[in-house]
Parts: structure tokens; sequence; C-alpha cells
């Protein structure tokens, strides 16, 4: 985890230290550079800031050279300062204290790497004096300056005389006056930043001094309930998981799912027992692993190769044989490929290979099916399933799919923190009438072509000639599998990518505009909601994307069903389906031509599923154009009105809505 916070901060550093070094007019990005140091200070241990910094420093000397490198150890002096009082809760004098010690080391420092390299310190020393001189001899030019002139010279003699007190008082008087305003300055932002989680406070278990070894493991009785919730997460659950299984455990969002993956993982129930004959060992050779949900929140390396071994003791990846677990995973000879080439299904083997790399006797994969598109869905549980029997291990896979239990051994289904026989039946959405007509031309893509990385040996084409044209009012689905080029589509439909050949343009009064000169009109709803929630509460999102006032605000939540009283909650106390809504809401303030929809189920359970579903038809018939990007075809084609098919970057066919009309469930008087 302080890895994962080092590598991510401090890159984030380098970047912006390297670009506002190299980069005319973009020098200011070096005073946001603090920002991530101070904030890795705050979040974690020191010595995971000097891990940051180290390796950060190395990697801008070799980008941008000695003085940006030097500019990345003060940034980090400074932005540790900082993070560090504050995580300490100390104030303005503990600034300072700090400051002038960071100020006297760095004087000793310069002082002693002058006096060590003896000629390039003469060097600088001629360097100045040949300045000065230029300056006495321009102001005896002009007559009346010429003592001016001759008095930088002299001063400039006198300095260089007693260079070690100036140079040295210096570096003090800078150190100190930097950590002051940083203190109100950086000190604001921390603070700003701190209802902002830092880490999953399930995964910190008890100290367990045993020998790894988490099977058979066994629940009686497991209960676990939230420091300040109500009521229990997960209650009265008996439960063992025995090598050589495969187990799976189902259920719907908020249902206690995730929370038994951590019990399994090590974190110690509220009541209740969970026993073991070892440690969990979380992360540990031979004990516990995870593959979680997002897959390309799990890739690190930037290789393949790189991205199994990332994080494990040298001696250990020496040992690991990585082209055979890539051969085992479905991903043979793929290990120089970049990861950020990998489709999700890949992403989410590449992960599996990971967890492997550390020979676990438990793997727990949790949603780790649920957004990828449904060929690789089933090709990751079948992998799932053949692990059990070719080692020594068990393997718990938690998702909201009833159809990715069918291989297991075992089924658990959860319903409100409990075991159950069985999920309630949730009904499908069917086909909604449509109650208004489809007007003209909105949107028009003519030959759109899309390749990354032009021009250079990373170059990855995602699309090939592209035709397509969107009606104002209209619902279009485009499916495709995962790599098939639906994100970048909708990203060059929203105008945040140009593309690299051909014509995407919104049609408008005034005629027609390319989508990247029209921000906003074209509003993407990200796959990931959270990512594109920045404000502390839902009322302040709202706000931020054009709901100007608690009006305009309780509007936009009445406009996707969310109750008013919603505004005043913290973001963080979203639920998935939740989340998407409000990003819903803050879209629907903000006015837009088109809202173009990436996954917008992706990540839900049946329930949340249809919600969205019937949100979308209510958005519909409102006028809104949408845009969906997705592979859940049988489920969003209920709203839609005509499908587009994208595989490997190409449109191959497109489908009309079948003329039947059924209403949908809970929406224009259907009913369940």
């Amino acid at each position: 985890m302080e890895l994962a916070n080092g590598a991510v901060l401090g890159g984030a550093t380098v970047a912006l230290v390297t670009v506002g070094s190299l980069v005319p007019f973009a020098a200011a990005l070096q005073f946001v550079a603090a920002v991530p140091m101070g904030l890795l200070a705050y979040r974690q241990r020191v010595r995971s800031m000097v891990t940051a910094t180290v390796a950060g420093t190395m990697v801008t000397f070799v980008a941008a050279g000695l003085v940006p490198a030097a500019n990345v150890v003060g940034i980090a002096v400074v932005g540790g300062i900082i993070g560090v009082v504050k995580r300490r809760h100390g104030g303005i004098l503990a600034v300072l204290g700090l400051s002038v010690l960071a100020g006297l080391l760095g004087a000793l420092v310069s002082v002693g790497m002058l006096l060590l390299f003896s000629r390039s310190r003469q060097l600088l020393f001629d360097s100045i004096r040949n300045t000065a001189r230029g300056v006495e001899e321009i102001a005896a030019s002009y007559g009346a300056t010429e003592s001016l002139g001759r008095a930088v010279a002299d001063f400039t003699e006198r300095m260089l005389d007693w260079w070690w007190v100036w140079i040295g008082g210096g570096v003090v008087v800078l150190v100190v006056l930097s950590g002051i305003v940083s203190w109100y300055v950086l000190g604001s932002v921390l603070d700003r930043l701190t209802w902002l989680p830092g880490r999953d406070d399930l995964l910190d278990a008890p100290p367990d001094d045993r020998p790894v070894a988490p099977l058979p493991v066994t629940l009686r009785e497991a209960t676990f309930r939230y420091p300040g919730a109500r009521a229990d997460a997960l209650s009265g659950i008996d439960l063992t998981v025995e090598v050589g299984e495969f187990v799976a455990v189902v259920g719907h969002n908020g249902s206690g799912k995730s929370t038994l993956t951590r019990l399994l993982a090590g974190r110690a129930p509220t009541y209740g027992s969970v026993a073991r004959p070892g440690s969990a060992g979380l992360g540990l050779r031979g004990g516990t692993a995870m593959v979680l949900q997002r897959p390309e929140s799990q890739t690190l390396g930037v290789l393949v190769a790189d991205d199994v071994v990332w994080g494990l003791p040298t001696a250990d990846a020496a040992q690991v044989d990585i082209d055979g677990l890539l051969d085992e995973v479905g991903l043979g000879g793929m290990g120089g490929r970049e990861t950020a080439t990998l489709s999700g299904g890949q992403q989410q083997r590449l992960a599996v290979a990971a967890a492997l790399a550390r020979q676990p006797t438990l793997l727990l994969a949790d949603e780790a099916t649920s957004m990828i598109d449904p060929e690789g869905r089933r090709d990751l549980v079948a992998l799932l399933a053949d692990l059990p029997r070719r080692h020594a291990m068990a393997v718990v896979l938690v998702t909201h799919h009833e159809a990715d239990a069918v291989a297991a051994d075992r089924v658990v289904h959860l319903e409100r923190g409990r075991s159950v026989d069985h999920l309630p039946a949730w009904p499908r959405p069917v086909r909604d009438a449509r109650r208004r007509p489809m007007g003209d031309t909105v949107l028009e893509l003519r030959d759109v072509r899309h390749t990354y990385n032009r021009g250079t040996p990373w170059e990855a084409p995602a699309l090939h000639g592209v035709d397509l044209t969107v009606r104002k009012g209209e619902a279009l689905l485009v499916v495709g599998g995962n790599g098939s080029g639906k994100s970048t589509l909708a990203w060059i439909m929203a105008g945040l990518i140009t593309p690299t050949a051909g014509a995407c343009e919104l049609h408008e009064l005034t005629g027609k505009h390319p989508a990247h000169k029209r921000i906003g009109s074209v509003q993407l709803a990200f796959q990931h909601s959270r990512l594109q929630l920045q404000r502390q509460t839902v009322g302040e999102e709202i706000e931020d994307w054009g709901g100007r006032g608690s009006t305009a605000v309780a509007r936009a939540l009445d406009a996707v069903g969310l109750d008013r009283a919603l505004a005043s909650r913290s973001i963080e106390s979203l639920s998935g389906g939740q989340a998407k809504r409000v990003v819903l809401a803050a879209i629907v303030a903000s006015r837009p031509q088109v809202v173009v929809l990436d996954e917008p189920l992706a990540g839900l359970d049946p329930e949340g599923r249809a919600g969205v579903v019937e949100l979308l038809a209510r958005l519909r018939d409102s006028g809104l154009t949408l845009i969906v990007i997705s592979h859940d075809v049988s489920d969003m084609a209920a709203v839609c009105d005509r499908t587009v098919h994208l595989r490997e970057g190409r449109i191959l066919e497109t489908a009309t809505a079948p003329a039947a009309v059924v209403p949908v469930p809970g929406v224009n008087g259907g009913s369940r």
C-alpha cells in the first residue's frame, strides 16, 4: 500500500516538476508539486516519502537535469514538513523548528559540496564576478550610475569572500520562509483533503504473529458493524472454506459481500469468531491474495511482466516463473506488452497472475467480473474455477451475477448481511413506449479514426472509419466487448479527444461545430462515477456543474429520482447506484444537448441495473438525447431506440428497436 501511494504521488511530483522546468510559462506547476508530497507525508510513514523522494529525484535528474532534481528534493522537504506536522496535529512553531533544522542540514550539504568540488566552485564564482563586472561597465557608461555599478562589484567581492556564510544563511532563510508560506497555503489544501478516505479500514487486521496458514478458515456467528453504523453489515455468518474448494458468494449491492471477504482476509469480526490455523497473511507468500473489482486500479507495472512481480521482494521475484503464470491465465507471450494496451478482461487475468505469483493458499476475487464484458466474465470465472484443481488453494468469488456461481462447489447467498437460501427474483426491464418523436440530426461522425501515440513506437489504433448519425431525443446503444473502442468513441463524441482523422460535429442553430470546440454541450458520464464527483457533498457537486441555488439542486435530484434530503449527504456515503444518479443529476443541471453514458450498468446488482434503466427511460422521455456505451445489450435495449455494434474499432451493423411496446416495470404505469 505504501509503495503504491509513493509511486503514484511521487510520480505526480516528478511530472509537475519536469513539465514546470522544461515547458515555458509552466513554472507555476512546481509550486503545485508540493501537494502530492505533502499528502504522502500526511497519510503515510516518513519512510514512504523518503523512498518516493529518492526515486523521484533520480528520475527527474535523468529526464530534466540537475536543477529540477534539486527542486524535487526541496519540494519534498517542504511538503514533508507540512504533512508530518499536520498528521501530528502540530502548529506553526513545529513548522519553524523543523524548517530551521532542514535549513541547517541543507546549508551544510550546499557548503560541503562547494568545498569538495573546488573547481566547480571557482567556475561558479568566476561567472558571478564576470556578471558583476558587466553590470559595473554598463553603469559606468551612463556616468550618473557609475557609483552604483562600483558598489555592486564591491558587494559581490565581499560576498564571495564570505561565500559560505551567504550561501549557508541563504539556504536556511529560504527553507524557513518556504515552510511558513507553505504552512498557510499547502496546509489549507491538506485540510480540505482530510475528508478523502486514505485507506480501507477493513484491511486494518489485528497483529497475528503466527505462521502464515489461512486455510481452513471457519466463521462462527461472524458479525461485523462499521463504526458509527446503526445496523450490522454482516450478521450471524457460519462458513467454512477448505483447500481445493471454489466457493461463490452471491448478493446484491450492500448485502455484505465485500465485508465477508475482509473477514476472510484477516479483519476481526465485531462479534463471533473467525478461526484459522495460522495468520491470514494478506499479501504474503502462501497467504491470502485479493483480486478487486476495477481492473485498472490493480495495475501498477508499465509492462505486463513487471506487473506480475510488482511489490515482491527481489529474491522472491527472481523465483517467479512469469512466462508460466501468464500462460496459465491466458496471457501467454504478452510479458513485453504495455499494461495500458490490455482490455479489461486481460487486466483481470493479469491481476490473477500477480496474485498467483505470491503462491496464495486463499484467493479472494471481490466483484472481479463486474466490470468486464460477458465473454470476458465467462472466461475469468472458468479460470478461477480451475485454479483449486491445479494448486493447493481455495478460491472465493464474490459476485452479484448468479450465472458466475454455476461452476462453484458451494454457493453462499447474502441478503442484508445474512445468509439466505436464495435471493429474491428481480424482473428485468422490458421495452418502454416512446412518448415523443425524435428530431433532426444533433451529432454526426464522418469517417472518424483515432490512433493513440500516433507516430511513436507505441502507436495503437483504436477506431477505423466510424460513420454515425444521432438524432435529437434519440436513445442510441453502442455495444461491443472490452477493447472494441467504445470508450474512445465516447470521449470523441464528448469532445474530450480530437480524432486523428475524420470529423465529429455537433449540429446547433448556428451551424455545425467540432465537438471538441463545444465542451459541455455533450456531457460524458464515466463508467466509474466516483471519479467525476469532486466536491464534498451532493449539493455542492450539483452546484459545481451549473445547478445554482437550492431550488436548482432540488430539481436536479427530482429528475433522477433521488430524495432532496440527499443534497447534504457526503459523497463518500453514496452507494454505487446513488453515485451514478448524482452524476446524472449534475449533468441534467448543466443542461447539455447530448449525454454519453460509458457503461452505466457496470458494477450494479439487478435491482440497481433496473433502477438505472428506468431513470434513463425518464430522461429520454424528457427530450434528452442519450448515447449509451455498454455491453449489456439485454438490459439497455429496453430504453434504446437503436443498437450499433462496434468491434475492433469498426461499426459492424445497426439494429432498430422492435415495434412491440411493453411498459417498463415501475415506469409510465408499468408494474412489477
